[in-house]
């Protein structure tokens, strides 16, 4: 069966098209709210400023388990993995990955949903050796650890 064209759009293609929509607007508010972005943080160039659009400068917390590797052979793809030990550090909402000599330190947000693990594993770019930071938010505060990572090729042009 030949299917119908409708000035270049088949009719497949609009009932596509509306199965997406409807699947979209069906998604809980709570989705939505996990996805904004906190701009003016993404575009700070130095911590001190990242932290002062976040609200504060974090505690350190034993909570939190932030892994990175001591020597980076490529600093365009290095990885990074946070655990939340939710027994020292409970209600974790956010989680943040922050790189202190990047053009822009803050290198991602991710929002944890209630009932859930925070449990993070990622790539950032890192232009050259310099302290990684995990700040987990709970309850309106902000708890972090940092490790330092040595970088043998820069990720941001180097």
């Amino acid at each position: 069966m030949k299917s119908q064209r409708f000035r270049g759009v088949t009719r497949r293609t609009l009932l596509g098209m509306g199965s997406v929509t409807a699947f979209v607007a069906a998604l809980p508010s709570q989705v939505w709210a996990l996805a904004t972005r906190p701009a003016p943080a993404f575009g700070a160039t130095d911590v001190d400023t990242v932290f002062s659009v976040l609200g504060s400068t974090p505690k350190h917390s034993d909570g939190i388990v932030f892994s990175v590797p001591d020597i980076a052979e490529n600093g365009a793809v290095v990885p990074v993995k946070i655990e939340i030990d939710d027994t020292v550090l409970p209600g974790v909402s956010k989680l943040y990955v922050l790189v202190e000599k990047n053009p822009n330190p803050l290198a991602a947000v991710f929002g944890v949903p209630e009932n859930t693990r925070p449990y993070v594993e990622t790539r950032v770019k890192v232009a050259q050796t310099c302290q990684l930071y995990a700040v987990a938010e709970a309850d309106g505060q902000l708890f972090m650890v940092s490790r330092e990572t040595k970088v043998t090729l820069g990720g941001c042009g180097g």
